[in-house]
C-alpha cells in the first residue's frame, strides 16, 4: 500500500479545491523551472533547477532526461539518491486530486536507481536502491531494492537474487561491476 496522508473534501471534487492546497504563485513558479529544465540538455543545469528553486533532494551525479516531469504542485516531497537515471518523459507525482478527497505522499527514488522511459510514478512510493523499472511502466507500489520490476500493473520481474544469478552469467557483467 502506498503511504499517502487523505485529506477529504466536501462539494465539487478535490481539483476545485487545489488552490486551497497549495499557493497558486509556487505553483506558476515551479511549472516554469520544470517546464525550463524538461528541454534543458544539460544535467547539471537540471539539478541545480530541481535543488535551488524547487527544494527537492538530489543525489550526485544523478540524470534527468529530457521531458521528466515532476510534481507541479509538490515537487519538494519528491527526493532521488545519487547515480541515479530517470529516463525519458517519466513522470513523477506526489499528488492524487480525486472526487472526495485529495492525496499526499513523499517519493523517495533510491541511488543507482534506472527507470525506463514513459514511465509514471504515483505519490507515497520508494524505489529502493540499485533497482530496475522498466519502460512504459506505472510505479503503484514500492519497488524492493535490486529488484527489477514492469508492467501495468507493475509487477516483480526478478528479485535482486534471481537478477544477481542472471548477471554472475553474463559475460560482460559477470566481470566486472560498473562502478
Amino acid at each position: 500500500m502506498r503511504k499517502t496522508t487523505r485529506y477529504p473534501v466536501d462539494g465539487a471534487n478535490s481539483l476545485w479545491h487545489v488552490y486551497k492546497t497549495v499557493p497558486f504563485l509556487k505553483v506558476v513558479k515551479n511549472f516554469f523551472i520544470i517546464q525550463v529544465a524538461r528541454y534543458t540538455p544539460f544535467l547539471g543545469v537540471k539539478n541545480w533547477l530541481y535543488r535551488t528553486f524547487l527544494h527537492m533532494k538530489i543525489g550526485e551525479q544523478t540524470s534527468f532526461a529530457l521531458m521528466v516531469m515532476l510534481d507541479v504542485m509538490f515537487p519538494e516531497k519528491i527526493s532521488v539518491g545519487r547515480n541515479t537515471v530517470i529516463g525519458y518523459n517519466t513522470t513523477i507525482l506526489a499528488h492524487e486530486y480525486l472526487i472526495k478527497e485529495y492525496r499526499l505522499g513523499e517519493i523517495r527514488i533510491g541511488s543507482e536507481v534506472m527507470i525506463g522511459a514513459n514511465t509514471t510514478i504515483l505519490p507515497g512510493v520508494t524505489i529502493g536502491d540499485g533497482a530496475i523499472v522498466s519502460a512504459g511502466t506505472l510505479v503503484h507500489k514500492d519497488v524492493p531494492p535490486g529488484s527489477f520490476v514492469g508492467g501495468n500493473p507493475m509487477v516483480v520481474i526478478y528479485t535482486k537474487e534471481e537478477l544477481d544469478k542472471r548477471w554472475a552469467k553474463d559475460p560482460i557483467y559477470g566481470k566486472e561491476k560498473l562502478h
